[in-house]
């Protein structure tokens, strides 16, 4: 894939942590879920709250402020709710985020 962006180490976020990172030109959250990597938005379209605080329910975020709910795997007949999801892949020990997803 190309247009990735090394965003940090694999070590750098245990499974079950997220970060937030900044790449394509937006503040991205970065979560491992057991292994599996995923990134999306990092701002909650109701009231700004930094999504990469959120508690995780399988690959279901919630938003730490009001508790709005965003599913991180990328779903191609999702409605669109605000928060934009991206491709996230490991080289070695890179994670690379990739441009958005259109969905």
């Amino acid at each position: 894939m190309s247009d990735g962006v090394i965003v940090a180490q694999t070590a750098d976020i245990p499974a079950g942590k997220s970060i937030g990172v900044s790449c394509h030109g937006e503040d991205v959250a970065v979560f491992n879920l057991d292994g599996e990597f995923y990134a999306c938005s990092n701002r909650c379209p109701h009231a700004g709250a930094p999504l990469k605080d959120s508690m995780v329910a399988g690959t279901v975020i919630s938003c730490p402020w009001h508790g709005w709910r965003f599913d991180l795997a990328p779903k191609p007949d999702a409605p669109k709710d605000g928060v934009l999801r991206y491709p996230v892949w490991i080289d070695g020990e890179d994670v690379i985020v990739g441009p958005p997803i259109d969905n």
